[in-house]
């Protein structure tokens, strides 16, 4: 590989850096030295920004929460606090889409970056100003749950299955289980996507998202007028 040309470091670049390997090459590809070798230095250059892989990891979640900053941004200020609160998800929805490693790492991170909590302050700015009560906003952040960040967790995680060659991922599995599941199996058959669909999740699509999305805004808009 070819080194970059010289460049001064900084913090900022090493993220980028970063950020930009794991889009191409996948998360477990972030390593010291491999970053070092797409910046064109040495890695124990990169230490003096970033002291340690777990920093490197941290920095990486508050790279990505600072870019849901900004895609909020740039998508303006709806008018209305519930118009503001779907942008905002869906503005964090565009960013993972495009970092797809993203959510496991923010899932998996001990800490929460600056930027995180600017996220949120954010959110709760909109919440109170458009009448919500810091009780209830407050249950309004634990309803959103990681869909303030643009992603949920999903419950089922099908396997891919070794035997069933040419078949879709899970295909045997879920022919082993159909009888003693069948309401399981016949639910995954029916909202498995297909391979191509950009989404992060097995059954985590674009309508999915915003369909529970919606169901929360107008559970708490409901929430909101009863208690004013």
């Amino acid at each position: 590989m070819t080194p970059a040309p010289h460049r001064r470091l900084s913090r900022e670049r090493v993220l980028a850096g970063a950020v930009r390997l794991a889009d191409t090459h996948g998360l477990p590809a972030v390593t010291m030295r491999r970053l070092a070798a797409d910046l064109g230095v040495e890695a124990m250059s990169l230490y003096h920004h970033v002291p340690s892989k777990d920093a490197l990891l941290d920095g990486l979640v508050e790279a990505v929460v600072g870019e849901v900053q900004a895609e909020v941004a740039a998508s303006g200020e709806p008018e209305g606090w519930r118009a503001r609160l779907r942008d905002r998800c869906l503005s964090a929805r565009r960013v993972m889409l495009r970092h797809p490693w993203a959510p496991a790492l923010i899932s998996s991170r001990p800490s929460v970056p600056p930027t995180a909590y600017l996220h949120y302050e954010a959110i709760l700015t909109t919440l109170v100003d458009g009448g919500f009560s810091y009780h209830l906003a407050h249950r309004a952040l634990h309803a959103l749950g990681s869909m303030a960040l643009g992603f949920v967790q999903e419950v089922f995680s099908p396997v891919p299955s070794a035997d069933a060659p040419g078949t879709d991922p899970g295909a045997a599995d879920l022919a082993r289980m159909a009888d003693a599941l069948p309401h399981l199996v016949a639910m995954a058959e029916s909202e498995a996507h297909d391979a191509g669909d950009p989404v992060l999740g097995w059954c985590d699509s674009q309508a999915e998202f915003e369909f529970t999305l919606d169901l929360l805004l107008d559970g708490l808009d409901r929430a909101r007028v009863l208690t004013t």
